[in-house]
């Protein structure tokens, strides 16, 4: 029995541990497949070059005993039918791209017409390289800002400079409740109704950034000037006559615009239809009727209710949006034609217009117009009879100009003016003899301003540059839009704190007022905050910037499965790179992203890393909610802060390059960034602890986000040195408020605050002095030092001066307005 049984054991282990040698085989033969292709993924190879790769990896396996026969057998049987497939493009179109294709039309959302045109209507740029994965920063850094051309200059420096210091804001906000008349006739005669006009119809021909630095200069003046300017030469008929008008139209209307002999407005809200422009309730009509001497005019009957339209109770000509029928089908088969956009004067028999809403006591021109059974004939739709039908397109064309430039520039008018103004105002005031700007809470909150300050500016700055080259950037200015006028209200808000009651009491010494009440203004108009914040930064985002979303969804809907195929591929390629590079930045916390060498090297490979993530989440997060992603607005939020991040970010590295002072700009670039990547990575953190399956949310947490957050808020320091440029005259302090109106009447509060400034400055040194004698007992503090410190040789007669002088400024400072109790009364019984 012993014989027998002793080769049983032996067999047995020998058996037992070639079984392990094979399993241990299989293990690592699978592992560097693995291995191989997630290399392949990481590298961006393509389909063709992979397959070799893995080929051959097969083969040397083979050949080189690397693995069991048996091993890479079975390995083949799982990897090489796969591979067959996605390389033969009918058979990959069977099996895979056409049952893909049929899942991925049901997961659609169901899109409007008007939504439909809203997606796919301007340009994508740099927001495209930061939502695809990889952005090339060469071609931010690279990119050519537009510099002012001498006539652009010397408009800013004549009319616009003019026209500043004939703004009277407490007359017009508080007394006038408009403009005078000699500054209408002045808007008029300088042709500011035309400023981007061609000058082949009499306008003036000037770049978005003239455009938005004008309107800058006249917003750090007066809100309503402003506005007046800024309406024309924005969405309203001006611009969409140019682009879409027909020859006609153009050479009647712009001539006249540009003169100032044509008030426009363009009417779109209602009190139905904000900014669901599907919810429209005007309509027009498609009918033939008597004009007139003209018998059977071939037209429309209008019939609206619109409000909210700046401008309306003072124009002469109307642009209307409207929904356009054709019951008899005087045009065509069809009956319903879109929107449609026309061309109205205000003379018309039966338009409304007159009425004036009160926007926040910001006085401009803004009411309601109405029109009951309006007549016009169908040449007064704007591009003619081509543009029946094409009113959305074409205003989701020209928006971008509305949010990317004029809602920019008032920003910028305002976060430039309090920064300003609110600086000196902290190194002016003192409490407990020190200024308080030497406060660590003033500080910081200085430091907030005059970060959102620079910010505000540089991303005003990128987006109008891309507007000069010919590009409509869509998602950048919902991007500027949504988040500068939140930083303005941020910045505003935190200068009212540091002002205290100066700012709260209203009279031609408060140079805070009309801006605060004018942030609702900001916020809400172009579409309000929360709607853009919500739904259209990363809703329109998504699709338009994603390199091949769009041309899937294109393809899935008209059944082109030889177009949606090879989107699909390139979007799988795309995923699985972008997905690899996303965990491989983010364990690497950045490290070995490829971006150009230079002072922003490592920002830039953390704004890499995190493009990656933003790309990878989106495209798990559309695979797993698919059309459900339109209702989770969260969701979309959360992604479009990640984008908006980014944008914002590329933007202060953008404008500190092109920088000719680049030291004295850091603190407030570093200020940036902080903020950007610190909001950055908070909206990814929100976004996975708040996922729609919590269980991946947990997985997607580990994967881009491996050591939790590493990104803090700005450093103490850095507010204290921001505190202190804004409080010192210099060339950052000018900088960073460049281009606003700066009075030069000695009487004007904020010229009184620049002269209180260097005066409070200059008697500084004096004032420690004293203190310094108060304290060893030389002198007595209170009434009657001064003269003390003079009669012991303390001071100079010429220093005591200076000290009077700092004094009397900082009351005429701090000083409020304060009227008689009479005229009160005689406003109440007004």
């Amino acid at each position: 029995m012993d014989i027998v049984a002793c080769p049983c054991p032996s067999l047995g282990a020998t058996l037992d541990h070639t079984l392990k040698q094979i399993q241990a085989s299989a293990m690592g033969f699978i592992l560097a497949l693995i291995a191989a292709l997630l290399l392949l993924a990481l590298m961006g190879a393509g389909l063709r070059l992979s397959t070799l790769i893995l080929t051959a990896l097969f083969i040397g396996a083979t050949l080189f005993g690397l693995a069991s026969p048996a091993t890479v057998f079975v390995a083949g049987l799982i990897f090489l039918p796969a591979l067959l497939i996605f390389n033969l493009p009918p058979l990959r179109r069977r099996l895979f791209s056409a049952p893909v294709m049929t899942l991925f039309h049901g997961m659609l959302p169901e899109l409007s017409r008007t939504e439909r045109e809203a997606l796919e209507a301007g340009d994508v740029w740099w927001e495209a390289e930061l939502m695809g994965g990889t952005p090339h920063w060469s071609k931010l850094l690279d990119f050519p800002l537009k510099p002012l051309t001498q006539g652009e200059k010397d408009f800013l420096d004549g009319p616009v400079e003019e026209l500043c210091s004939m703004l009277n804001d407490w007359q017009i906000t508080h007394e006038n409740k408009d403009l005078p008349a000699e500054l209408w006739d002045f808007i008029r005669k300088h042709r500011f109704f035309g400023l981007v006009l061609p000058p082949q119809y009499g306008g003036l021909g000037f770049s978005a950034h003239a455009h938005s630095e004008i309107v800058m200069k006249i917003a750090s003046r007066s809100v309503t000037a402003a506005v007046t300017v800024m309406v024309p030469n924005s969405l309203g008929p001006g611009e969409l006559i140019c682009k879409y008008g027909t020859e006609q139209q153009k050479n009647h209307f712009l001539p006249r615009l540009a003169a100032g002999e044509e008030i426009p407005c363009f009417a779109l809200t209602g009190p139905q239809a904000g900014s669901d422009a599907g919810a429209m309730t005007d309509t027009g009509i498609v009918c033939r009727q008597d004009l007139g001497d003209e018998k059977n005019i071939l037209g429309i009957r209008l019939n609206w209710d619109k409000r909210y339209i700046t401008l309306a109770p003072v124009a002469t000509i109307l642009g209307l949006a409207f929904k356009l029928y054709d019951p008899e089908h005087l045009l065509g088969d069809q009956e319903e034609l879109g929107i449609t956009l026309a061309l109205i004067p205000t003379d018309t028999p039966g338009v409304e217009i007159g009425d004036r809403h009160d926007p926040m006591d910001v006085p401009f021109q803004n009411g309601p117009t109405r029109g009951h059974d309006v007549f016009i004939p169908i040449e007064q739709v704007i591009g003619g009879r081509d543009g029946i039908g094409q009113g959305w397109r074409m205003l989701m064309e020209c928006l971008a100009e509305g949010r990317g430039v004029s809602l920019p520039a008032l920003s910028a008018a305002a976060t430039k003016l309090v920064s300003r103004t609110t600086g000196a105002y902290a190194r002016i005031r003192h409490q407990f003899h020190v200024p308080i700007g030497a406060f660590e809470g003033v500080a910081q909150t200085l430091g907030r301003i005059g970060g959102l300050t620079y910010l505000i500016d540089s991303a005003r700055l990128l987006t109008l540059g891309a507007i000069d080259q010919g590009i409509h950037p869509t998602v950048a200015s919902a991007i500027i839009k949504y988040h500068l006028t939140e930083s303005m209200r941020q910045a505003v808000n935190d200068a009212m704190d540091v002002h205290g009651g100066k700012a709260i009491m209203q009279g031609p010494r408060n140079y805070l007022g009309t801006i605060y009440q004018a942030i609702p203004i900001s916020i809400t108009v172009e579409g309000a905050n929360i709607l853009t914040r919500n739904m259209i930064i990363y809703g329109q985002g998504a699709v338009r910037c994603h390199p091949y979303l769009l041309t899937e969804m294109h393809a899935a809907g008209s059944g082109d499965l030889e177009t949606f195929d090879q989107a699909l591929m390139g979007h799988l390629g795309l995923s699985l790179h972008n997905g690899v590079r996303a965990v491989a930045l983010s364990v690497a916390h950045g490290r070995f992203a490829r971006v150009p060498e230079g002072p922003y090297r490592r920002t830039l490979q953390h704004l890499t890393r995190f493009s990656a993530v933003l790309a990878f989440l989106s495209d798990i997060t559309m695979g797993v909610l698919g059309g459900e992603l339109k209702r989770r607005e969260r969701v979309s939020a959360r992604l479009g802060d990640i984008l908006s991040h980014l944008y914002l970010a590329s933007a202060l590295i953008r404008q500190h390059s092109e920088s000719d002072d680049k030291d004295g700009e850091t603190p407030f670039l570093e200020w940036g960034l902080a903020w950007c990547l610190q909001q950055t990575e908070q909206a990814i953190s929100d976004l996975v602890d708040n996922y729609p399956l919590p269980w991946l949310g947990m997985i997607l947490k580990r994967l881009v986000l491996p050591w939790g957050r590493r990104f803090s808020t700005h450093s103490d320091d850095l507010d204290l040195a921001i505190a202190d440029l804004l409080q010192t005259p210099g060339p950052a302090r000018d900088s960073l408020s460049s281009g606003i109106f700066l009075p030069k009447d000695p009487k004007e509060p904020q010229a009184l605050l620049e002269q209180a400034l260097e005066a409070v400055l200059e008697a500084d040194p004096i004032r420690k002095r004293l203190r310094k004698a108060v304290r060893d007992g030389r002198l007595s503090s209170g009434k009657g030092m001064l003269e003390q410190a003079l009669q012991h040789n303390l001071v100079t007669t010429a220093e005591a001066e200076s000290l009077r002088r700092a004094e009397s400024l900082t009351l005429e400072v701090i000083a409020v307005d304060a009227f008689p109790s009479q005229q009160f009364e005689s406003r109440q019984e007004a």
